[in-house]
């Protein structure tokens, strides 16, 4: 097998503004960045933070529905909040 180039397992860091997503050995991989006051959400063309953790919740179920995620036993952990 292959060795992959963003190892699993992979995480969901919360910053001030975004959720960092990284793989085992910490690099970050993707930024989805949140706003949650109207006036520079409208103006950044942001999402919400419940939005932002939606969209999270909604790829980690579809990477762990992918067979070839599933044989290298991808997880990806969201923070506390956003699993609700």
């Amino acid at each position: 097998m292959t060795q992959r180039r963003f190892p699993p397992p992979w995480s969901v860091e919360e910053q001030e503004a975004c959720f960092v997503v990284r793989d085992y050995d910490g690099q970050a991989l993707a930024c989805v960045y949140f706003e949650d006051e109207p006036g520079r959400r409208s103006a950044a063309k942001l999402l919400e933070w419940d939005e932002a953790a939606e969209g999270l919740r909604l790829t980690r179920s579809r990477l762990e529905r992918t067979e070839s995620y599933l044989s290298a036993s991808l997880l990806l952990t969201l923070p506390v909040d956003a699993e609700a």
